[in-house]
């Protein structure tokens, strides 16, 4: 496999080598990789929870289970005041 990089990303990768943290170039082109993938795993995640809370919220309207617009402000209000008065 070959791979083109930019003078700005050889450069990025030759200060990581020359800070210690890494022997050589292969090792911060994997750390990356790593990363990556990692990244990917958990949008991959947080997308099927999205999915699943919006099912639920269809799920609920079908049933009726809908609340008011102004009743639905006032619990966000009042969640939002709740979590800000905890960090105090």
């Amino acid at each position: 496999m070959k791979v083109i990089l930019t003078p700005e990303l050889e450069r990025r990768i030759a200060e990581k080598v020359e800070s210690g943290l890494y022997a050589n170039a292969s090792e911060v082109v994997r750390e990356g990789l790593r990363l990556l993938f990692e990244t990917d795993a958990l949008q991959d995640r947080q997308l099927v929870q999205l999915r699943a809370d919006i099912q639920t919220g269809l799920d609920q309207a079908d049933r009726g289970e809908l609340v008011d617009d102004a009743v639905s402000h006032e619990r966000v209000k009042a969640a939002l005041a709740a979590q800000v008065s905890t960090r105090a």
